[in-house]
């Protein structure tokens, strides 16, 4: 039982077979499914590796643990202590060689219709030798000459290609917020309490919304400090009252009978969770009360102990990781993609409600390999391709720049440590401020298209 499995797995890394677990009561994986996690493992991996070198702590473990650390770090040409294997450079370079991968493979996957082909079968398998590929692109990285050039024109380049990779996971909050609703309202003509669902998660989602302005209002002004919290807090609560009024309004109503609160109330959410994360990220104030200095405008219920710190800083590092593999996952869909096209002509007939609309629908019949010592494989591409690879690659390419700019904290890198990645620093400030108005930007738009251009959204 075991032979067949380990050479399921050996014709996997060597050759084109789709990958597949050995574990044969694993529920059945679809080809096009398993490619796509093995890739986002290659990303993981590689996030991994970028977080431990801005971590001294991960540092000073290995120094204490690993015998003779001063010697190999020498032998390897890492400078004492591997010095150049930590610290933002490394990260950099890091994510450079990740970048090249990605980017490699978004170019050798263009106009790729059928799963069939040679390059495809590339795509699809040979996961040692893409292995072998990603650490040589990253460990290549490590000696680029003219380390200082290299270092300042990355940086402007990961810093625009992390913004590009931000707009495109506000796209998908707004088309996510947008199906959502279609999928639910699709299932009130046939059953009542779909309807009811919909008012209850509607209600709950302002309910957290103004929930969040309150407390925001409350810990994070002061009479005498935050002006920039008071403008900023009173500027997007508004913009979400707007939308939310826009939403159904009898205009935007006529054109979209479909559009109601539950969408607003996602995108309120979410921008009340950017301001949050906005005044959290921003330098503390410190204003003198009674001759004594004190810290104002910070989150209220902090303790302050360093271990405290630390699960809030891996909390919000896990998150930020979850998101980003989300958006790269997702975004190649057939419907996602049509939503970053800025293009919705949903068929409301032939949508079936489901509490976990995420997922699809069941599969139609593939073609499956029946396996009796390991996972059962389906091959949902033996037609045509279901996403586009060149577009999955482009993805993760802008995902690796927005991982690079992410953990080393955007443009304020000197002496950065991922420790501090939940810290305050007025660029993370206003790249959330802003994002909050391009998500609303958006959302607007999304309700406004269908007046501004009719031929593109008729059915």
């Amino acid at each position: 039982m075991c032979t067949p499995c380990c050479v399921s797995q050996l014709a996997c890394c060597c050759g084109s077979a789709a990958c597949s677990c050995c574990c044969n009561c694993c529920p059945k994986i679809k080809q096009s499914t398993g490619t796509r996690i093995m890739y986002a493992l290659y990303f993981l991996l590689v996030t991994i590796i970028c977080v431990i070198m801005m971590s001294p702590t991960v540092e000073q473990i290995m120094k204490d643990n690993i015998p003779f650390y001063n010697e190999l770090c020498e032998k390897m040409n890492a400078g004492e202590n591997c010095k150049t294997l930590v610290g933002y450079s490394a990260v950099y370079k890091m994510c450079f060689g990740m970048a090249c991968f990605f980017f490699f493979f978004s170019i050798f996957t263009l106009r790729i219709n059928s799963s069939t082909g040679c390059r495809a079968a590339i795509h699809n398998g040979f996961w040692l030798l893409k292995f072998i590929l990603l650490a040589g692109c990253c460990t290549g990285a490590f000696f680029i000459p003219q380390e200082e050039t290299f270092l300042e024109v990355w940086r402007y380049i990961g810093a625009a290609g992390g913004a590009f990779f931000l707009l495109i996971q506000l796209m998908l909050l707004v088309e996510f917020a947008h199906r959502w609703n279609t999928n639910w309202s699709s299932g009130v003509e046939y059953n009542r309490l779909w309807y009811a669902a919909l008012v209850f998660v509607t209600l709950t989602l302002f309910s957290v919304a103004v929930g969040a302005v309150v407390f925001m209002g409350v810990y994070y002004t002061h009479p005498e400090a935050c002006f920039l919290n008071k403008v900023f807090l009173g500027i997007n609560g508004s913009l979400c009252l707007i939308v939310s009024m826009l939403a159904i309004s009898p205009y935007i109503q006529k054109l979209q009978p479909r559009s109601g609160l539950l969408q607003p109330g996602v995108i309120s959410v979410y921008v009340m969770y950017l301001t949050f994360s906005a005044f959290s990220s921003k330098p503390k104030e410190v204003i003198e009360v009674d001759g004594v200095n004190k810290t104002v405008c910070v989150f209220p219920f902090k303790s302050g102990s360093e271990s405290d710190k630390q699960i809030v800083t891996v909390l919000g590092a896990v998150i930020l990781f979850a998101c980003i593999i989300y958006s790269c996952l997702t975004s190649t869909t057939k419907r996602s993609s049509a939503a970053l096209r800025v293009y919705r002509n949903s068929e409301p007939e032939t949508e079936r409600a489901r509490c976990c609309f995420c997922f699809g629908d069941d599969p139609e019949d593939y073609e499956e390999e029946k396996t009796t010592s390991g996972q059962s494989v389906v091959y949902d591409e033996q037609e045509k391709t279901i996403y586009c690879y060149s577009f999955f690659h482009f993805v993760f390419f802008l995902g690796s720049l927005y991982v690079m700019m992410s953990v080393t904290n955007w443009f304020h890198y000197d002496d950065h440590k991922i420790e501090k990645l939940l810290d305050g620093s007025w660029s993370v400030f206003w790249l959330k401020v802003v994002s909050c108005w391009v998500c609303l930007f958006l959302y607007m738009m999304t309700l406004l298209a269908p007046m501004m251009c009719p031929k593109r959204f008729e059915a």
